[in-house]
């Protein structure tokens, strides 16, 4: 069962959210929050595999409540997806180096926004490539300089194609495509260039790949 806390200040929005995902025989909404401090309290408490975090909100907004939970060791099971109405805009690659494992547009179609959750849930590729590839786009457009990540002296040839690859928006299973690994092999990669950079998940893996250098926006 996938436990899921939502964080969100507008009731009507949690309401929908909560009969769609309750309607769903594997998983299970656990709590709700109208606020960031609430929802970091809940996590804390409930302990949820899921929180659906609001980036706007009053008292602690979504960014903050996103790098408290991130931030907590006894929270490190809980993957944070951001819910926002804006898309790919200045608040998110604030959110994704706060630790926030991914994002939502909250005019998802229902089938999608179900996947998501899943997918989340799983730990596995929490950025889909085609907003893999926009983050990318923001890089190319506002790149930001090179800095030292801890760590990536420690990785492997193979993790560090693997990772570049990630970054550059490509599945688990296009990367052992290219890679001619399994996808099983591909992950093993990919898991073992977070834990030695630190990484929560493929989503901070991907900032970290620009912001160290090790991919740069524009390279082929």
């Amino acid at each position: 069962m996938i436990r899921v806390l939502l964080v969100d200040d507008q009731p009507l929005l949690r309401s929908g959210f909560r009969a769609l995902l309750d309607a769903e025989g594997d998983i299970e909404v656990v709590g709700e929050a109208a606020d960031g401090e609430q929802g970091v309290a809940l996590a804390r408490e409930l302990l949820p595999d899921i929180a659906l975090v609001d980036i706007q909100m009053p008292v602690l907004d979504g960014i903050e409540a996103t790098r408290r939970i991130a931030a907590d060791p006894a929270l490190a099971d809980v993957h944070v997806v951001i819910l926002t109405n804006y898309g790919l805009d200045e608040y998110i690659l604030d959110a994704l180096r706060a630790g926030a494992a991914g994002f939502l547009v909250k005019d998802i179609v229902p089938e999608d926004f179900l996947h998501a959750v899943r997918v989340a849930a799983r730990g596995d590729a929490l950025l889909a490539p085609s907003i893999t590839r926009k983050l990318i786009d923001r890089y190319i457009t506002q790149p930001l300089p090179a800095g030292t990540v801890t760590g990536l002296d420690e990785l492997t040839n193979r993790e560090c194609e693997a990772v570049a690859l990630a970054a550059r928006g490509l599945s688990n299973d296009e990367i052992a495509e290219r890679m001619v690994i399994s996808p099983t092999t591909a992950k093993t990669h990919l898991n073992r260039a977070m834990a030695k950079l630190h990484a929560r998940d493929r989503a901070q893996l991907v900032v970290l790949a620009y912001e160290s250098g090790l991919v740069t926006a524009g390279q082929p």
